[in-house]
C-alpha cells in the first residue's frame, strides 16, 4: 500500500472510533446510569469532557471564533443531544436511528450550498443503501409515530448535519489544532444544555459507583476522545467519507446487544448491517477524476505536477484544515453517530 494510502486508511480508522464508541452508549446507559436522566447524561457527558480539552490545549477562542464556537457548538451538541433523546422516547423502536441514517442525504444537499460539491449518483445510492441497510437492523414495525418525535428527530440530524459541514467550511484558526475546537464545541454545548436539564429534569439524581463510572466512561471515551477524533477526521477528510463512518454506531449498539446483553439478531438483521457496512466502506472511496488539460500536466516521470487535483505542495503536511488528504475535495455528507438510550438495543435510537 503506498504511504498516501496507508495514511488515508489510518486515519479513516481512527476517526471510525469515534461512532463505534458512540454505539456502546445504549449498554453503558441501561446498565449503569440512573433512568430517565436523559439532558442530566448530555450535560455530564459535555461539559466535563469540554472543560478538560479546554484544559489540555490551553487555547481560547479569538476574535470571529467565540461565535462560530457558540454555533458549532449548539449545532453538534447544545441542540444535537435534547432533540435526539427527544425523539427516542417518542418514538417507537429504531425509528429515530432510521431517521438520522439518513444524514449523509442532508449532509450531501448542504455540501452542495455550502461547499461548492456537487454529489454524484453514486454517493446518493450509498446513502439511501446505508439508511436501509440501518433500518433492516434496527427498525420494528410496532407502534403509532408521533409527530413530535419525528420532527425532533429529522431537526436532530439536521442540526448534526449542518454541523458537520459548517466544521469542514469553517476549518480552524491558524495555529489550532482539533483539540482545542472540540473543547470549544463541547463547552459551548454543556452550557447551552445546563440550563434546559435544570428546568426539565430538577436537581441531580444520587448517583452510585456503578453511576459514577459509567458518567466517567461516557465524559472521557465516548465524548472527549470520540469527538477529537471525529472533529479531527473532518479536518483532514472530507465531510461526505466522515458521514459515512456514522452507521458504524447503529451496528455497534446492535453486536454489543448480541454480544454483552444477550440479544439476538435475526438473518434480516444481518443482512442489514452487511449492507450498511458495505455502504459505510463505499463512502470512503472517493470519486475518480480525469484531469483536464489545464489542470493536471503529465511530467516526464509520471508524476502530477502544478494544476493537477491531486497536486499538493509538498511543503504542506497532509490533512491541513479545511482541506482533504492529499488528492480530496471538500465535500460532504455526514450521519452523525448518535447514541442509544431507553431503547432496545437491537433499535438504537440515539447515536453521539
Amino acid at each position: 500500500m503506498r504511504p498516501q494510502a496507508a495514511h488515508r486508511a489510518t486515519l479513516t480508522a481512527l476517526t471510525a472510533l469515534a461512532p463505534v464508541s458512540w454505539g456502546t452508549t445504549y449498554a453503558v446507559t441501561t446498565e449503569f446510569l440512573p433512568p430517565d436522566r436523559p439532558l442530566f447524561t448530555g450535560l455530564l457527558r459535555a461539559l466535563p469532557a469540554g472543560l478538560l480539552l479546554l484544559a489540555l490545549a490551553r487555547v481560547l477562542p479569538r476574535g470571529a471564533w467565540w461565535w462560530k464556537s457558540v454555533v458549532l457548538g449548539a449545532l453538534n451538541i447544545g441542540a444535537f443531544f435534547p432533540l435526539l433523546f427527544l425523539s427516542a422516547y417518542r418514538l417507537p423502536g429504531g425509528m429515530a436511528a432510521v431517521v438520522g441514517s439518513v444524514g449523509p442525504l442532508f449532509v450531501v444537499g448542504l455540501s452542495a450550498l455550502l461547499l461548492g460539491q456537487r454529489p454524484s449518483p453514486r454517493t446518493l445510492l450509498t446513502g439511501v443503501a446505508a439508511a436501509f441497510g440501518v433500518s433492516l437492523v434496527v427498525l420494528q414495525a410496532a407502534g403509532a409515530l408521533d409527530a413530535l418525535g419525528v420532527l425532533a428527530a429529522f431537526a436532530s440530524t439536521a442540526s448534526m448535519s449542518t454541523g458537520t459541514v459548517l466544521t469542514k467550511r469553517w476549518g480552524r484558526p491558524e495555529g489550532v489544532g482539533p483539540l482545542a475546537l472540540t473543547g470549544w464545541q463541547l463547552t459551548a454545548g454543556g452550557l447551552l444544555i445546563a440550563p434546559l436539564a435544570v428546568l426539565v429534569e430538577g436537581a441531580p439524581p444520587a448517583l452510585d459507583g456503578r453511576a459514577v463510572g459509567g458518567y466517567l466512561y461516557l465524559a472521557l471515551a465516548n465524548t472527549a476522545v470520540a469527538y477529537w477524533l471525529w472533529f479531527r477526521g473532518i479536518g483532514r477528510l472530507t465531510a461526505t467519507q466522515v458521514t459515512f463512518l456514522g452507521p458504524l454506531s447503529p451496528l455497534t449498539a446492535a453486536v454489543v446487544g448480541w454480544a454483552a446483553l444477550g440479544q439476538a439478531l435475526t438473518p434480516v438483521q444481518l443482512a442489514g448491517m452487511a449492507l450498511a457496512f458495505g455502504a459505510t466502506v463505499a463512502g470512503q472511496i472517493g470519486p475518480r477524476r480525469k484531469p483536464s488539460g489545464s489542470q493536471a500536466v503529465q511530467g516526464a516521470s509520471g508524476g502530477l505536477v502544478l494544476g493537477s487535483p491531486e497536486w499538493r505542495d509538498p511543503r504542506e503536511p497532509l490533512g491541513r484544515p479545511g482541506q482533504g488528504v492529499a488528492g480530496q475535495g471538500v465535500a460532504g455528507q455526514g450521519v452523525a453517530g448518535q447514541d442509544v438510550t431507553g431503547q432496545d438495543v437491537t433499535s438504537p435510537a440515539l447515536r453521539l
